[in-house]
């Protein structure tokens, strides 16, 4: 008789997470699990946490207690910044470049990710024409839009979306929506 296959790891686990600035609790402790193509919704109202908790999840921000564990192995932040692609409330890329500029300094800069044309990149976001704009001139909006193209560029097998929606109109929101509904080649997390 041959034993039962164990279940693989959970791609991101969290036991006793907490976050507290200058000794006041922020969030925690909390305990949760996500699975390759699982999702989480982190709800709450302003003030609550939410941005800081990705913020960590990112290793933006060190954990006050508590373990992290990506693919079943426990991580620092170093290795939650290298398995994590991060999409905050800023933007993210310089103003005075153009959108494929930007894309092009972003690849350079993070050396992975798949090899995807960056004109292709900028036109499945709705970005096409606007290649040479430099992001300054773009909308509150596009901008989005381009942030969105460089996190596809980024080969992470977990995604911390804050507010993803904000400053989009439907069809941005519809474009979310795909990219978080896509089937993306597995990734193995970074050791």
């Amino acid at each position: 008789m041959t034993a039962p296959a164990s279940a693989p790891a959970p791609l991101l686990y969290a036991r006793g997470l907490a976050f507290a600035r200058n000794e006041e609790p922020v969030f925690g402790p909390l305990d949760f699990e996500l699975g390759p193509g699982e999702a989480l919704l982190v709800l709450g109202g302003n003030g609550a946490g939410k941005t800081t908790l990705l913020r960590v999840l990112a290793g933006l921000l060190a954990a006050s207690a508590g373990e992290v564990r990506m693919a079943g192995k426990i991580v620092d932040r170093g290795h939650l910044a290298r398995g994590s692609a991060y999409l905050g409330h800023l933007p993210g890329h310089k103003a005075e470049l153009g959108a494929l500029e930007n894309l092009a300094f972003h690849r350079a800069l993070r050396g992975d990710g798949p090899a995807v044309d960056l004109e292709q990149a900028l036109a499945a976001v709705g970005l096409a024409g606007h290649e040479d704009t430099p992001a300054r001139r773009l909308s509150a909006g596009q901008n989005k839009r381009l942030a969105l193209a460089r996190l596809g560029l980024q080969s992470a097998p977990l995604w911390l979306l804050d507010e993803p929606y904000a400053n989009l109109d439907l069809d941005g929101i519809a474009l979310v929506n795909r990219l978080i509904q896509a089937t993306w080649p597995p990734v193995a997390p970074p050791c």
